[in-house]
């Protein structure tokens, strides 16, 4: 089983409209709605490749019943800690010129006794699982060391993957993790600098290998992505689709790549299906992950080489 800890679930509600201006009248050409949070994503991604997946993390009792609705829905199963308050909401606008204005919420407080309580179901459920997934942002006032905490109490034979950045995954690598997958945005931001170039891009990856990564699968966005272990580097480019949302990409690229770590997949293996789910999520405007059938047909369609 693979469990996977979202610690910020969040509502992302998308509004198109004709033309944005602040102090402006507008109308909504179109509005979608979707109950997310990166390892919920995850979650979803795994039980649509047909993987043995449970998901965990925090919950809010506001609105936190459209989550479950959700993931019933997917054949998630799932227990929460449930706590006081709305589960945060995220707006993204897009107006005609293509232009993407966002506003994000910050979710509401989590007791202390909430957050030793996640960290023993994650204990709990964690033992019996071939590999646990924490993503995501934190609540108000929690500390970038929380993702320590949750870390060290999965056992030591269980695989760790983790998607975040800056501190949070500085404090993750503390504990060792055999899989992360950080964008170069992210990439920049954690290590607090920019990256121009393929050595500099090598260079940053190698840098959190010291710190404690066993396999860094870094995003390249529509160009695909770079996979290395210290000993070994690949490329691999994603074919060209109709990019209608970038929606849980990166949480698709997670989930098949977790799914090929539980597998025993190597570096290329882990990079090639990363790298299909990613690309698949992309085309669904309606989803947050992607389709098992297009995630197929593109993954034959991709080749991996060394570099």
């Amino acid at each position: 089983m693979i469990l996977t800890v979202c610690l910020s679930p969040c509502i992302d509600v998308n509004i198109e409209v004709d033309s944005l201006a602040v102090g402006k009248s507008h109308k909504i050409i179109n509005k979608r709605i979707f109950f997310t949070g990166k390892a919920l994503n995850v979650a979803i991604g795994l039980a649509r490749l047909k993987s043995n997946v449970f998901a965990t993390g925090f919950m809010y009792e506001g609105n936190g019943n459209q989550f479950e609705q959700e993931l019933h829905r997917e054949g998630v199963p799932y227990k929460f800690v449930w706590n006081e308050g709305r589960v945060r909401e995220n707006y993204k606008f897009i107006d005609m010129k293509s232009m993407l204005t966002e506003v994000d919420d910050v979710s509401a407080e989590v007791s202390e006794e909430n957050r030793k309580a996640l960290i023993g179901l994650v204990k709990q459920l964690s033992s019996s699982c071939e590999a646990v997934v924490v993503s995501g942002s934190l609540a108000r006032g929690m500390t970038p060391d929380y993702y320590g905490e949750i870390l060290n109490a999965v056992p030591a034979h269980v695989k760790k993957v983790v998607d975040t950045e800056g501190d949070r995954l500085k404090e993750a690598l503390k504990c060792g993790v055999d899989l992360i997958k950080p964008n170069i945005e992210e990439l920049e931001r954690t290590l607090k600098r920019k990256i121009r170039s393929k050595e500099e891009l090598l260079s940053g990856c190698y840098e959190l290998l010291d710190r404690g990564a066993k396999r860094v699968l870094l995003s390249l966005g529509k160009q695909g992505a770079v996979i290395t272990d210290g000993t070994k580097n690949y490329f691999c480019k994603s074919v060209n689709v109709a990019m209608n949302s970038t929606l849980g990409a990166g949480d698709g690229m997670v989930a098949a790549s977790t799914n090929a770590l539980t597998k025993g997949g190597d570096l290329q293996e882990v990079l090639r299906c990363g790298v299909a789910a990613g690309t698949a999520a992309v085309t669904s405007p309606h989803s947050i992950s992607f389709s098992k059938e297009k995630y197929e047909e593109i993954l034959a369609a991709l080749t991996v080489k060394e570099i």
